[in-house]
């Protein structure tokens, strides 16, 4: 789910030429200029730095595995990390990779170069480019280079998002589902539990209610929240109200 909002661009034919380092496939270092890269896939590429996991850092950074892909994607904050979640719930968003690219370009001064977080892949094909950051933690310089990623984006047709602080209810709720978005939580096709499920859900009903009408809700609420996972079950007021027992869940209608 790519919170935040696109960072208005208007495209200077005149403006910086940019260039885009990055690692391919093979490992090899790549240096092409921007508009040689509409077409490659980001989404598959190696980080173009390392991440620090040091003792007495104030940030924390990890690795989230990202079930729509199967891989993991590194995440330098727990803000990040919030970000590539509700990325990986987003059932339009199908890849993501962390800081895949270096992009330079000179501001008529000095030679500048950033690598933005994330990029992710929709299912129809379009990139969005995403860079993390609190809306009170923008200085100036920092607002000139997302706003120059932007003009950047909008020359090879990718989006560009800045995004800061999700809604806490979004993210808690999100968060509590990611718990099961292993396949592994899937009912097995013979128990008969996920169809047993959108059934019980045709009808909005309570989360607990309906899990125990089911079976046992030892059994059952594992399913029931991969489905909720996986976008067949919606939860009534998801991004503005906890998730709790007596949430109204409905089937998705397709």
């Amino acid at each position: 789910m790519l919170v935040g909002g696109a960072v208005a661009a208007v495209v200077d034919p005149a403006g910086p030429r940019f260039t885009v380092d990055y690692l391919a496939a093979d490992g090899a270092v790549r240096r092409e200029p921007l508009d040689a890269c509409a077409a490659v896939a980001f989404e598959e590429a190696p980080a173009v730095r390392s991440f620090r996991f040091a003792k007495g850092m104030t940030s924390f950074a990890g690795w989230w595995w990202f079930a729509a892909s199967g891989e993991h994607v590194g995440y330098e904050s727990w803000l990040e990390r919030d970000h590539v979640m509700l990325m990986d719930f987003d059932p339009a968003v199908v890849a993501v990779a962390s800081q895949p690219f270096w992009l330079s370009w000179h501001d008529g001064r000095r030679r500048r170069r950033h690598a933005p977080d994330f990029f992710a892949r929709r299912a129809d094909g379009t990139g969005v480019v995403v860079d993390v950051r609190p809306d009170d933690r923008i200085p100036a310089q920092d607002a000139e280079v997302f706003a120059v990623t932007a003009q950047a984006c909008a020359r090879v047709g990718w989006e560009f998002r800045r995004v800061g602080v999700p809604a806490a209810v979004l993210a808690a709720n999100t968060r509590w589902l990611s718990r099961y978005r292993h396949p592994r939580c899937a009912g097995r096709p013979e128990s008969g539990l996920d169809e047993a499920l959108m059934a019980t859900f045709e009808v909005a009903t309570p989360l607990l209610a309906g899990a125990e009408t089911t079976g046992d809700r030892l059994r059952v609420l594992p399913v029931l929240f991969h489905l909720m996972w996986t976008g067949r079950l919606t939860a009534a007021g998801f991004a503005s109200t906890p998730l709790s027992a007596s949430t109204l869940i409905r089937t998705v209608q397709r």
